[in-house]
Parts: C-alpha cells; structure tokens; sequence
C-alpha cells in the first residue's frame, strides 16, 4: 500500500533514470533508453496519485530533517503536501508521463536518443523536487537544475546556431529572475527568521493586519522573489526568452510551456501567497506585469506564421492571466487556470509536433487542408483550442472566467477590460491557426502530410479527454469545489459567480472565432487588407514590439563594446583610435596586462610554489621505514597526553 513515506520516490526515481541513461543510455540501452525513463515517470505518477487523493480528501504530509545549522536555527529538508503540492503533484506527473510516451515516438531515430531521455528525466526530477519541497532553498535548488535542464534541451541540437543562441538566451535571461529570487528569500529569511513553507505561512497568518514585523523588508523581499516569476513565467520585460526556446524538440516545447518550468514561477507566488498578502501594496505591481503580459503576448501572436511560436506567445499570454489572477489576490482562479492550461497546452504543442512530424514544415502559410489527412491531431487539436478560448463546458472557460470573475469582482474593470480584449485575441489567433493549418485548400502541393504513429496520438487523446474534463472540480458541477479546496491552504477573496462576466466570457470567445473564420475561410482578401490599413500595428505585432532590437541595441552591443575596450580584443581600435581613443585603450590593456601577470598569475604562481615547498618539507618524513613511523606516533601521543594534562 502506497503512503506518504513513499513520497521521497517520486522524484528519485526520474532522477535514477537519468543517471542510467547519462551513463549507459547509448552504449547499451539504446532506444530502450526511453521505456526506462517513461517507467520510471510512470511509477512516480502511480505513487503519487494516492497520496494526491488523500490530500484532496482532507488529509495532509509532511516529514523533514536537519541538514546543517544556521547559527541557532535549523535548515531542515522535507517534503510538503498541502492542497497547493498535491495539485500541482498531480498535474506534473500526469501530464510529464503522458510527453514522454509522445517523445518516444517523436525522437525514434535521433542519434542523441538517450541523451535526450536523460536530460528529460532530470528536468522531471527537478519539477517534482520542487513541488513537494517543504522550505525556499531546496525550491530554490530544484528551480536551478531545471534552468540547467532548459539550457541543455532547448539547445538540443546545438549544431544548429539557432537553438546554441536561444538555449543561452533562455539561460542567461532566466538568471536575471533567479538572482532576484535567491536576494528574496534570503531577504525574507532576515525578516522572519525561517524559509520552511508551513512556518512561513503561521508566522505571517498571525500578522495580518499587524505591524509587528518589518514590512517594508517583507514588501522587499515580496518583489525580489516576483523577480523569479518574471524570469521562469516569461513575463514583461523578460519574456523574449520562451519564442526563442521553439528552437528545442517539441517535447521540450511542451515540458516547458505546460508542466514544467513555466509553471514553476506561477506556482512560486502561489507557494509564497500568505507573504504577498501580508503585503498587499506590492500585489498592484504584480497585477500589472501580469496584465500587460497577457494583452502584449496577446497581440503579437496574432500575426506570427511559425506554429510553434503562435502557442509559445499563446504561453506567455495565459501565464500573463494567471499572474494577473494572484494579483488580485485569486490564488484559486490563478492555481485553477494554471492546471487546465497544463492539459490543453500540452496538447497544443504535440499536436504541433505531430503536425510538423507529419508536413515537415511548421510555417502554417504552407499548410492547409490537413484535417482529412491527420484527423487525430486535427479532432484534438480543435478540442484544445477550443479550451484555450474558453468555449463551455471545456476546462479552460471554468478557469478563464474565474480570473475574470476576480477582476470584475474586486472593482479593476480597466484591467477586466484588458483581459476580456486579450481573451477575444487568443480565440482568434488561435482559430485563425487552425482555419489556416486544418481546412480550406492546401498552398503547398511539396507537402504530403501523413497522420502521426499511435505511441503519438494515444497522448493526444489523454490530453483531450483532460481538457474536457479537469475544469469540472473547480465549476459550478461540483460547486467550486477547488477554490474551496485552496482556501484551505490561505485564504482569500472569493466572488459570487456572475451572468455578467459569463456571458461577456462567452461573446468574446464566439466573436474571436467568427471573425477569424470570415477571414481566413470566406474573405480571404480582408487579412491583408486590414494589414495595409494598420501597418504601424501590424509591424508591431510581427516584429514583437521590437523587444529584441532594444535589447540587442542597448544592453548586448554596449556591453559587447565594453568588453573590447576593456580587453583590447580588438586591435583595430587601437591602431585607429581618434580623439584619444587610441590612448586609453592601449592604458586599458595595458593595466589588463598587468593585473593578469602580476596579480592573477602571480597569486597562482604563489600557490604552486607554496604547494612545492610544503611538499618538498613533509616528504623527508615519508621514509618507508616503520620504526621511523611508530616513533612519529609515539612523539604525537607524548604531544596529546601533555596537552590533555595542560587542559585539566
């Protein structure tokens, strides 16, 4: 029988199976190497389940121990199931599973086969760490091995110029977000004294309202830690990472933008709500960054062709509304969308897979008429969208109107505004990719589309029965049963249900997807058209805003500028240096010159002689002679017993 104490396995597990295949994967297992990492997954998730279910029936677990001391106080490592873990617990091992069994099939031939299951059995490993970690370090432990882990499978085919940038994009941007989260909890240790999660959340329950402790280091280390979620969620200003991280397999894409790493920065203000609530002046900020995600992210998908990076701005978009919905302090809508986007994201992005596995092709200007041909990853496909619109009774409207019930709820109609206009977007993005790949005529004749194996499609319908169905608990069907269930954990505002908000939910959905039918199946000329009547919006939603010219511009140029200067790399500019140019960069490198000769290899110098001279002393006592060795000891015994005499 499965009990908590099992708990420990369900990330050790994954993390066995990637030692396995690092090691052994290509010399001996082969393509073996995904069933060991697809069993292992699967084993965590069937011992994860009951201890899920129990949580959700009222129980709770929790177990830790010492690992070192901070002065007087005790770090201790452990696992947490609350109501928040055990979610998330159940939507990571379900839907990691079920991408593996797709992958399978996807990566078959690759030569880096198992490398590939390795490095996905790690990421998993990671992402369970983190969901059932009882206190900020080893969260913050398991945030860090999967950045490592989206640096090497995002640059999987590293061969390719393309995916080398964009995993070091990805990895360089996400470490931004990461140093502001570890100067948050460090910042918040200060204030309160501890990092373990259920300590954390008495501690600050008992102050609400109370100015006992330090609020101004708690707002502090409230925004440091909200830096973490910008980086790892892709929100405003450091978003530009996950369009790039397309450049990985689609399996990746789907690990990252739905059960893994993307959800760990939302489920990071989740895990830390109690302190955001005790510090509500910084919860505006956090509506706002959510908020202007969600529209922009929005509005650029609208006229990308890749696919791929339609659903990776489609990501950042709903990861937009649920930082939007913690914000206006929604931790059950925002935990609640969290979840039915893992499912119908997911799917999203292996039906893209299985389009692209099936065309060749991922420009969906090239596509058409592909229903016919691949029926299973079109039905499934449809089904997902149609959850991402938030059409009822599907999962994605139970959440979706739940994010805009907070909004409507607490008085911020700007921002219910913004997000009813962004949820009109994304049903009209989203049909205009499925009216383009799916029906009307094929454009490229070049294209012989096949429909996916069934180790391929066989994930697509679990998806697909997901999306349908695992938005119930939290609708009206079982009486808002999740959000109930959240507000065991911490509480927070909750609304009536609104015909208002419903019915406005619903017309934009139906407007989105009428619209994006008229153009795209019945007045094909009116896209470009509407192009060339708004060229200014049109450039900025095809060009992103021009975030990473600005970048590129003021921040890697300059920076790139530097380091020549500071370095002389380039001796051009010192043979053509003008106006005094020349001078101080020739004195730069010279003082460099210095610094390295005198200062860096000096120090090391020093340590190579000291290291020989010490040597060259305690070798005359290395004789190899016995008798010379029992004396040695004897005189160290003589030493001991005059010390110990000397002491007492």
């Amino acid at each position: 029988m499965v009990t908590a104490n099992h708990l420990i396995w369900v990330p050790v597990l994954p993390f066995i199976a990637f030692v396995v295949n690092i090691f052994f994967g290509a010399r001996f297992l082969k393509e073996r190497a995904a069933w060991l990492s697809v069993a292992t997954s699967t084993v965590a998730c069937v011992i994860a389940l009951p201890i899920c279910w129990a949580v959700f029936r009222g129980a709770h677990f929790a177990n830790d121990f010492t690992w070192l001391m901070l002065g007087t106080t005790p770090l201790k490592f452990g696992y947490l199931m609350d109501p928040l873990s055990a979610t998330l617990l159940f939507m990571v091992t379900i839907v990691g599973t079920l991408i593996q069994v797709y992958a399978t099939g996807y990566m078959h031939g690759d030569p880096r086969f198992s490398r590939f299951f390795a490095y996905v059995s790690l990421f998993m490993s990671a992402m369970l760490t983190l969901v059932i970690s009882n206190n900020y370090l080893l969260f913050f432990m398991a945030w860090e091995i999967m950045g490592l882990c989206s640096y090497l499978l995002i640059g999987f085919y590293f061969e390719k110029d393309s995916a080398a940038n964009a995993s070091k994009k990805a990895f360089l941007t996400t470490r931004v977000g990461d140093i502001g989260f570890l100067l948050g909890f460090l910042t918040l240790f200060t204030a309160i004294g501890t990092l373990d999660f259920a300590q954390m959340n008495t501690l600050l329950a008992g102050h609400v309202g109370h100015t006992a402790l330090n609020t101004g280091l708690l707002s502090m280390a409230a925004l440091f830690i909200f830096c973490g979620t910008i980086g790892k969620s892709a929100q405003f200003p450091l978003h530009v990472w996950l369009p790039d991280a397309m450049e990985g397999p689609t399996p990746v894409s789907a690990l990252i933008h739905a059960a893994t790493m993307v959800a760990a920065g939302v489920f990071l203000v989740a895990r830390s709500f109690s302190l955001f609530m005790l510090v509500p002046n910084v919860l505006p900020i956090v509506t706002a960054i959510g908020t202007i995600t969600a529209f922009m992210a929005a509005f650029i998908a609208l006229t990308q062709n890749d696919i791929k990076r339609v659903l990776a701005y489609s990501t950042i978009s709903q990861l937009g509304y649920m930082v939007t919905a913690m914000g206006l302090s929604g931790l059950g809508a925002g935990t609640f969308h969290l979840i039915t986007h893992a499912f119908f994201k997911a799917l999203l992005f292996l039906g893209a897979g299985s389009v692209i596995h099936g065309t060749h092709v991922q420009d969906i200007r090239e596509m058409g008429g592909l229903f016919k041909k691949m029926p299973h990853t079109a039905v499934t496909f449809i089904i997902a969208s149609l959850a991402l619109a938030g059409i009822p009774p599907l999962s994605g409207f139970w959440s979706k109107d739940e994010i805009l019930l907070s909004a409507f709820g607490s008085g911020n109609y700007l921002v219910f505004g913004v997000l009813l206009l962004t949820a009109f977007m994304t049903a009209f993005y989203m049909f205009r990719l499925i009216f383009l790949t799916f029906f009307g005529q094929a454009r490229n004749h070049d294209v012989h589309a096949h429909e996916s194996p069934a180790l391929m499609t066989l994930p697509l319908w679990c998806l697909a029965v997901g999306s349908v169905v695992i938005g119930i608990p939290g609708s009206p069907f079982m009486h808002h049963w999740f959000q109930k269930f959240m507000a065991e954990m911490v509480h927070y505002p909750e609304y009536e249900p609104s015909a208002v908000v419903m019915a406005c939910s619903i017309a934009v959905a139906v407007l989105g997807i009428t619209l994006a039918f008229v153009m795209y199946l019945k007045k094909t000329t009116w896209a470009p058209a509407v192009a060339k009547k708004f060229p200014s919006f049109y450039r900025l939603s095809f060009n992103k805003f021009y975030f990473d010219e600005f970048y590129v511009t003021y921040l890697i140029k300059p920076f790139h500028a530097l380091g020549r200067l500071l370095f002389g790399f380039d001796a051009n500019v010192v043979d053509g240096g003008v106006n005094g140019t020349a001078s101080v960069t020739m004195f730069l490198s010279g003082v460099k010159q210095w610094i390295d000769t005198y200062i860096v290899d000096g120090f090391m110098n020093f340590l190579g002689t000291a290291v020989y001279f010490l040597n060259s002393v305690t070798k005359r006592f290395q004789t190899g002679v016995v008798q010379n060795y029992l004396l040695l000891a004897f005189l160290g015994f003589l030493v001991f017993i005059i010390l110990e005499l000397k002491l007492t």
